[in-house]
């Protein structure tokens, strides 16, 4: 019991010793001060202080952006990008099971036209596509 007693007596020393503002202080100016603005003289006033303060966030927030950029945005295009190709390959492979172009029914909604377009037969729309698109002028 005497060692402890001894023990907890000194580990109470050294404690309030280190409450005292002549061992407190320099430990306080090193660990808990503010970074120094790097101005001297006429040049450290509030004016320049508060621009390099918007310097440093500006590139710390670059920073952020950049790092954004590169490490999300890429990868969700790909990951976007291959998603688009599966969808684009299942869609034209359930085209490939559909009958011909022109054994299709047309409705009477379709291919409205009220006057022949300028250009070609007339009868096809600037973006035709004769892959995907059949107009019967017959009926």
């Amino acid at each position: 019991m005497f060692p402890q007693r001894t023990m907890l007596r000194t580990s109470q020393r050294f404690a309030s010793q280190l409450r005292s503002p002549a061992v407190r202080t320099p430990f306080q100016r090193r660990f808990a001060s503010t970074e120094s603005s790097g101005f001297v003289g006429a040049e450290d006033n509030a004016f320049n202080r508060e621009r390099k303060a918007v310097k440093d966030h500006a590139a710390a927030t670059s920073d952020l952006w950049r790092k954004l950029s590169i490490y999300v945005t890429i990868p969700c295009l790909i990951i976007a990008g291959v998603n688009a190709y599966n969808l684009w390959n299942e869609h034209w492979a359930h085209w490939a099971h559909m009958e011909p172009l022109e054994e299709r029914a047309e409705y009477p909604y379709q291919n409205i036209r009220t006057k022949n377009y300028f250009w070609g037969d007339g009868d096809k729309t600037l973006f035709w596509n004769d892959k995907v698109n059949h107009h019967k002028k017959d009926e």
